[in-house]
Parts: C-alpha cells; structure tokens; sequence
C-alpha cells in the first residue's frame, strides 16, 4: 500500500469512504470469478443476486476473501488491530433482458416488481451496533462503473448522524427491508461515483449515505459486501434495528471484550 496509514486515516475521517483500494491480483481474481462461477450454477442467478448471505461460514474461499491481508491492511489502519467480521453479503446486478429467450418472463418481473437498485441509506440503520464503527466493504468481482450500477455516496455524511429512513415509494428496491432516506433530506447534488475495476474494493462508513442505480449496460456488476467492526463494538437491543449475529469471526487481533457469542480465529 503506498499510501501512507495516516492518509488513509485521515481521507477515511474526513470523506467517510475510500475507494479504488487493490486487493486480488490477476490469479486470485481469476480463482474468485471461477469459483463464483460455480454457486451461480448451483443456485441460479436469481439466488445469487443478494441471497448469498454469510456463506463465508460455508465455503473456504470466500473465508479466505474476508481475511485476505491487503483488504484487512486497509481495514486495521482505519479500525485498529482487533477486528471482527459481522456480517457477508454478494450482491449481483444482472443486466436486464440479457437473453431473448428469457425476455418475456424478464418484462413481466420487472412490471411487477420494478428494475433492481439500492435506495439512500445509511448501513448502520440496519445493524443495532453501538460502542464502536461499521465498516463496510465492496470487493469488485467485476468491473464496477456508472452504466452497470456503482456505488455513489455523500461524501462527509457520516458526519451528519442518523438520517430518518422511510419505506420506498419506488419498487425494485434491494434493500430487504425496503427502506430510503427522503431524497430531500440527501445532498443528491454532491454524490460521487465509486469506480471499481474488478479486484479492487471500496470501504465506507456505516453513517455514511449512500446508493446504487440500475445496471442499464450489458454486464454483471457482482461484488462482496463485508462489514468489519472493532471488538470494542457490540449490538443492542433495538425494534426498529432488530439483528442478531450468528456468523461473526475474529479475523484480526485478539477479542478482549466478548461482546459476540462466536467467534474464531
């Protein structure tokens, strides 16, 4: 990592978010995609859009894409050394009406349940954590531009605090809860995109605002969601946050704390 700690620790405080990191190399990236490969065959892609849920648990490749060190060199300069894993997601944007033969069954789906894209939103309004940050991370298993749905985000939201959330009034939400912040309350005027090429990652704040549009282009957008918190963070009781942590892992560091019933090394 040529940037200095310090830097990254700064940018991190100030914008809330850090993007274009590398991670995999060219053989690591080749391995993952193959593998990927592999589940989209097994389950569909309908499954592996966003059902693909802690699943680090399951196969040890994609443990080994939550403790890989360029990513956890990033994550323990902006968290510290004791780090646990919460929480894993993949998350696929296929193109839309990619194949004639499937088209007519596409069309209708999307009538009913809208184009897929993620509404603004803050992650830590899904996590009942306190005592400590969110990070979360996007690993890039393909390219991640504008016209296939990148990640845009505020940057220095995170600095505003919690921001109400409300139901989306627009269908093809991602989000399993199907929340939104109200568009007048984000400073839409100000998000920047959050380029990636495939193996790279961005990392942002659990405060931070953020979002993702449809994939309009003719490739996947596929990429690994993880989010990191220091062993100092713990969950809390919360109706309107209810979460419970059945797959955290300890992945850097030394847990002195034990705010989490499972954990390993």
């Amino acid at each position: 990592m040529t940037t200095s700690t310090a830097k990254l620790q700064e940018t991190y405080n100030t914008e809330g978010f850090l993007s274009a990191l590398p991670v995999l190399n060219e053989t690591e990236l080749r391995e993952a995609r193959r593998a990927f490969s592999e589940l989209e065959e097994e389950f569909g892609k309908k499954y592996t859009q966003y059902s693909l849920h802690n699943v680090h648990l399951q196969y040890p490749w994609v443990m080994g894409l939550t403790k890989h060190p360029r990513l956890l060199q990033v994550v323990t300069a902006i968290l510290g050394p004791d780090v646990i894993l919460l929480d894993s997601r993949f998350i696929c944007k296929y193109p839309i009406l990619a194949s004639s033969n499937t088209q007519e069954n596409e069309e209708e789906e999307i009538k009913e349940n809208g184009l897929p894209y993620v509404a603004w939103h803050q992650d830590m309004r899904y996590w009942g954590i306190a005592g400590g940050p969110v990070l979360s991370v996007w690993l890039a298993l393909d390219d991640s531009q504008k016209e296939n749905g990148a990640l845009q985000v505020i940057p220095g939201s995170h600095c505003s605090g919690m921001l109400p959330h409300r139901q989306a009034t627009r269908p093809g939400n991602m989000l399993t809860v199907n929340q939104e912040i109200p568009e007048e309350l984000v400073q839409t005027e100000e998000a920047v995109f959050c380029p990636l090429l495939a193996g790279q990652m961005s990392i942002h704040d659990g405060l931070l605002v953020h979002a993702s549009d449809t994939n309009t282009s003719q490739r996947r957008r596929c990429g690994f969601v993880i989010r990191y918190v220091p062993t100092c963070a713990y969950s809390i009781q919360d109706p309107d946050r209810p979460r419970k942590f059945h797959a955290t892992v300890l992945v850097s560091g030394m847990d002195q704390f034990n705010h989490f019933s499972k954990k390993s090394s």
